[in-house]
């Protein structure tokens, strides 16, 4: 809980995935990846509940070793790749509130986010007075710095001409990292759509903790990232 509002935290894990199949429960240090975000979760001062929702047996089994709630097996209208993270969003909340008033959806695929960084995000959608917060990481590379090619691969206008300078010197540039979304609940409900507005904050996350893992490669840098110890203990 947080300034007397519940928090309920939300880690979907659906079976289906194309491009690393199984992925929620590959072992990553030892562990499963889901029960890193579990972890997480509820190593946070300020989240309430965390649940799991998801349709793979071996998933529920091991959220529920980890003490997290597993309410039950998710629909599977909500388990194909058209279903939304907003559409488990709003079936779970409907179902399965419990009178929280903010939902902290934090993605399997983002293990190296830690504690710290889910009470920062809260503390900040207070202090902004938020509807939502989402995490962000600089660009490793800048935008600037990057264009559509003709079919010839001609390279003519490719940069701008202002935008040929020292990488140093351009412009920081920030993207979604996919690591924590809050959101109010009563706020999601009544718009039933996720949407950036003035009342939408980005709380910044540093490139060593933005690793979202959604192929082998991805997991193979992430697994030898904390085999050798590459990322901070401190917040274990």
């Amino acid at each position: 809980m947080i300034n007397g509002k519940k928090v309920l935290a939300l880690i979907p894990a659906r079976s289906g995935s194309k491009r690393l199949p199984k992925k929620n429960k590959l072992p990553l240090g030892g562990k499963p990846l889901i029960s890193w975000s579990i972890q997480a979760a509820q190593k946070s001062k300020y989240i309430d509940e965390v649940i799991v929702s998801t349709d793979d047996v071996d998933v529920a089994e091991i959220a529920l070793k980890h003490n997290a709630i597993v309410p039950e097996l998710r629909p599977k209208s909500l388990s194909s790749d058209a279903s939304s993270s907003l559409d488990v969003l709003i079936y779970v909340i409907d179902k399965f509130r419990h009178n929280s008033d903010i939902i902290v959806l934090l993605q399997p695929t983002s293990p190296l986010r830690k504690q710290i960084h889910i009470d920062e995000a809260l503390e900040l959608f207070f202090e902004k007075s938020a509807n939502s917060v989402v995490s962000v990481t600089p660009c490793e590379h800048s935008p600037l710095w990057s264009n559509f090619l003709a079919n010839d691969l001609s390279m003519k206008n490719f940069i701008e001409p202002e935008e040929i300078k020292r990488s140093q010197d351009l412009e920081v540039f920030y993207r979604l990292n996919g690591a924590i979304y809050i959101y109010d609940i009563d706020d999601l409900m009544l718009n039933k759509k996720v949407e950036y507005t003035e009342n939408t904050f980005a709380y910044i996350m540093d490139n060593k903790f933005s690793y979202d893992i959604d192929t082998q490669l991805d997991f193979d840098v992430v697994e030898a990232l904390v085999g050798a110890g590459s990322f901070d203990r401190e917040f274990e």
